[in-house]
């Protein structure tokens, strides 16, 4: 692991802006940032804030993809992060441990949210639940009574008490 250089850094916090909005970057990649390269290719693979594993830039999209202490930083430090869904309590304790979120368990979305984008799935109770990816656009979440919304990649019980690693949290 290395800290970035200029450029790279640059590259972080333009993709975590574009990914996740304004301000987005900064709130993830302030304070002790490393990264750790393909050692093939020599891109950026892993993203560590203070010594834990907080995203990994997809080599298919180049777009990042949030482990549940990066989805919690964001869920902290951003007033108005757009790709939120907030599942109804009685599911919570299954989504925590690595379940999917189903349409007719979804209290509320963004209309703004696409199918493919990373989501951060959250309890009534403002928690943060799991990461993963929305399936289905905010819209037809909306409709939809039926089907997978979210693709949950790691409950946020998964690794609550568990040492965060790169093999672990890697998509």
């Amino acid at each position: 692991m290395d800290h970035p250089t200029r450029s790279q850094f640059r590259k972080l916090i333009g993709v975590a802006n574009y990914q996740f909005g304004r301000g987005a970057g900064a709130a993830l990649f302030k304070g002790d940032v490393k990264i750790e390269c393909s050692r093939r290719t020599g891109r950026i693979r892993h993203v560590f804030k203070n010594g834990r594993l907080v995203a990994t830039l997809r080599p298919k999209d180049g777009s990042f993809a949030l482990t549940v202490v990066g989805a919690e930083i964001l869920h902290s430090k951003m007033k108005s992060f757009p790709n939120v869904v907030v599942a109804q309590d009685d599911v919570a304790e299954f989504i925590k441990i690595g379940g999917d979120v189903f349409a007719k368990h979804v209290v509320r979305t963004a209309k703004c949210l696409r199918p493919g984008e990373e989501v951060i799935v959250t309890g009534e109770d403002g928690h943060l639940i799991g990461v993963g990816r929305g399936l289905l656009s905010g819209n037809e979440i909306k409709c939809f009574k039926r089907g997978v919304a979210v693709k949950v990649r790691k409950g946020a019980s998964e690794s609550a008490h568990r040492e965060v690693g790169v093999s672990e949290e890697a998509p």
